[in-house]
């Protein structure tokens, strides 16, 4: 079976992700594992000021309950005419915690008067690898792109429909599951952390 390493997340979008970075490098022996396949334990809030705070309490907590060797990632969009924000506050930026249609709406209606060439913005993902009793690694993964006016596709979740990334002329969520692994954030930072992976097999 290989070594069992949880993904502390119950999305299984970020599962397959992780799953298809390690085939893609041909990293065989480990067993992917999510919080919806073992017996709930008590995560302690995300109130960190940084993805990589977060990143890293998930992936203590998940290997301190555990046992296992834990992954856990932050993620949000960072919009240059909002300061940086929704940032860390990005799948709660509506009042609730992952509407994504609602966050969407919100952060259009924010933008509406902002003009095309002031819409940058960046996707980033801080991912983190807690061993238990042994090494923490944390690697940050960034995405420039600018926010589109509308939504397009059906791909992805959270901001993918309105984030078009630089050198594209689709959204995030028209992109192949291929072709954004290979820019995305997560994509990039999850490659970062390969070589802490490989050396748990």
């Amino acid at each position: 079976m290989g070594t069992r390493i949880l993904v502390a997340s119950r999305n299984p979008k970020k599962l397959a992700e992780l799953r298809r970075v390690l085939d893609e490098n041909r990293i065989e022996g480990l067993e992917l594992v999510s919080l919806a396949d073992l017996p709930p334990f008590s995560e302690a809030p995300e109130t960190g000021a940084t993805f990589e705070e977060n990143a890293l309490a998930k992936a203590r907590d998940g290997a301190r309950e555990t046992g296992l060797p834990c992954v856990a990632d932050d993620s949000g969009l960072e919009v240059d005419a909002l300061r940086g924000m929704p940032g860390v506050l990005s799948a709660r930026w509506s009042g609730r915690h992952g509407a994504d249609d609602a966050n969407n709406e919100l952060l259009l209606a924010q933008l509406r008067d902002v003009p095309d060439e002031r819409r940058g913005a960046q996707f980033v993902s801080a991912c983190a690898l807690v061993v238990p009793g042994g090494a923490e690694t944390v690697v940050r993964g960034e995405w420039r792109g600018t926010i589109r006016r509308e939504p397009a596709g059906d791909r992805g979740f959270g901001y993918d429909p309105l984030f078009q990334p630089d050198g594209e002329t689709r959204t995030s969520a028209q992109l192949a599951p291929e072709e954004k692994d290979a820019q995305s954030h997560r994509g990039r930072a999850l490659r970062q952390l390969l070589p802490a992976l490989t050396e748990l097999v």
